[in-house]
């Protein structure tokens, strides 16, 4: 497996790497216009949309970088309400028809449509964020979420006053059970003293786990009104609900995916954004789209961890180092993770 370093704005180096996610509304960029050659990276939205300040923005920001830089037109598709694996299919279909290349699905849900298109559309290059689809043609962009987690429950611990701390997750599914297992251990080893309270708003996502503001608001005061005053959060749109209901009381939240202390959807809130858990998807994204206009079109799943710099965890709230051995403590988790004197769970 490849691992690609990026989590800051520096170019990703992909040439170096040895080759070895209906009909719908949405935005683009004259994607409707123009030969075929004239086409780049299309990106096809998950749950949540444009505008969620987290998974589906990172992948956007990988799109606009790619767009700057090689002067070609894109598009960004929105999901629709309640759709089925048969419209993502027509989704992906569609952006490879029209001659966009890479397509990239950005989450799990993907996974099935993508594999039947990609089979269909051999010359185009296909990528997945957040799930492993095998194909000759297709790109899997799968992160260690639980590293990065792992460092999230260690600056909970270490910020905690009441020694209970918060979990929300969208939804009840293997990749945010990553999050949760890596929360949960960060926080147990740093101070086994604390209590982790968790709750996923959904079982699936069709109900709005990862696109109800409303939901992830309701959880996190209940969490509050159980003393947590540190909550993190996995659950995409669903998380701006537990920034604000954090900020409301005077408690820390915990970000995913972006750096949501610099979002600026969220900068009424900011202050009470301790820290972020990040996934470099907007890296991996170009990353993609770099590899294909070099020729070099990557394959296989790309794996991108706290040794690759493709997740880790922010420190823009000047807040952060003012908690008690927060810093230190976090260095130190991340240095034994990489050199594999800790192991982080999945589950």
């Amino acid at each position: 497996m490849r691992r690609i370093p990026r989590l800051t704005r520096a170019a990703v180096g992909v040439a170096s790497l040895a080759l070895a996610a209906t009909a719908c509304g949405g935005t683009s960029s004259d994607s409707d216009s123009g030969a075929k050659g004239d086409k780049g990276l299309a990106i096809a939205y998950d749950i949540g949309g444009k505008g969620d300040q987290s998974f589906n923005d990172a992948a956007y920001a990988g799109l606009e970088r790619a767009q700057k830089e090689f002067g070609y037109k894109t598009a960004d598709i929105e999901p629709t309400e309640g759709e089925t694996d048969a419209d993502k299919e027509q989704r992906l279909a569609s952006l490879a028809k029209q001659g966009y290349n890479p397509v990239i699905g950005v989450g799990f849900a993907y996974g099935p449509a993508m594999k039947a298109v990609a089979e269909k559309y051999p010359d185009t290059t296909f990528g997945i964020v957040d799930s492993v689809v095998e194909g000759k043609n297709t790109a899997s962009l799968v992160f260690a979420e639980n590293e990065a987690s792992y460092l999230a429950g260690v600056a909970a611990a270490k910020a905690t006053k009441s020694n209970v701390v918060g979990f929300v997750g969208g939804v009840d599914v293997p990749l945010i059970h990553k999050f949760e297992a890596g929360y949960k251990q960060g926080v147990k080893d740093t101070n086994p003293k604390v209590e982790v309270v968790s709750q996923y708003l959904t079982q699936t996502a069709e109900e709005g786990g990862f696109s109800s503001p409303d939901k992830g608001r309701a959880a996190a005061e209940g969490q509050i009104e159980k003393k947590a005053d540190v909550v993190y959060q996995a659950a995409g749109l669903s998380g701006q609900g537990v920034i604000e209901a954090a900020a409301k009381a005077k408690v820390w939240a915990i970000g995913v995916d972006s750096d949501q202390y610099r979002q600026e959807a969220l900068a009424a809130h900011k202050d009470y954004i301790l820290t972020s858990a990040l996934k470099d998807i907007d890296g991996a994204v170009f990353a993609l789209a770099k590899s294909v206009e070099d020729g070099k079109p990557l394959t296989g799943t790309q794996t991108f961890d706290l040794k690759s710099e493709g997740v880790g965890l922010s420190d823009s709230n000047p807040k952060y180092a003012a908690v008690a051995g927060l810093t230190d403590a976090v260095a130190k988790a991340k240095a034994a993770i990489i050199d594999g004197s800790i192991k982080v769970k999945t589950e």
